[in-house]
């Protein structure tokens, strides 16, 4: 729990935490080190009675404040997931069904994608990506006709999150290669 130091919420937190539809930052929406940030301020604001803005008064941001008082170590595997774990794991399931979804899908298998496509959106642990991504397939109505459909619709998909993050668009002409049959170049076996 933050000490109330009059301010409003959002300027007590480290860069990077978000806050969950219940008022408390959201583990599954934030960064192991900014997650990790926010603990070590509210530990250290609770010790010694200060606050983020007493440090900030006193030319050390949060960020600072963190970096300056522990090194975030790595975070064991039985630990929960912070968002960088969750999309990572969450595209790699997403792309290995695309990679084993039927060329040909029935309508029934047709049907089971779009639902459960549908249904994983809303249950997505990270509130913001989950209406990030409904309303990308709101706009974006998913293909599910074929596996070249669905592959190439789901790349999509990643690489408008990865815009969003500042990262590098991948090349969807070579999805199946990177998800299904491995690259060209036999490094994956």
């Amino acid at each position: 729990m933050a000490v109330d130091t009059g301010e409003s919420q959002p300027n007590q937190l480290p860069k990077g935490v978000v806050i969950g539809k219940d008022g408390k930052p959201c583990r599954s929406c934030t960064s192991k080190k900014d997650f990790a940030s926010w603990a070590q301020m509210t530990k250290s604001s609770l010790k010694s009675g200060s606050s983020a803005a007493t440090s900030a008064a006193a030319g050390v941001g949060a960020g600072a404040l963190a970096a300056s008082t522990f090194a975030t170590p790595a975070t064991p595997d039985d630990c929960p997931a912070d968002v960088e774990t969750l999309g990572r794991s969450t595209w790699t399931l997403l792309h290995s069904i695309a990679a084993t979804y039927p060329k040909q899908p029935s309508v029934t298998q047709q049907s089971d994608l779009k639902t459960f496509m549908g249904i994983f959106s809303r249950l997505y642990p990270c509130w913001v990506c989950a209406e990030d991504f409904q309303n990308y397939m709101q706009k974006e109505q998913i293909q599910v006709g074929s596996r070249d459909d669905f592959g190439k619709w789901l790349c999509e998909a990643h690489n408008a999150v990865n815009v969003k993050l500042g990262k590098d668009k991948f090349d969807c002409s070579k999805w199946e290669e990177r998800w299904r049959t491995g690259w060209k170049d036999g490094r994956c076996g």
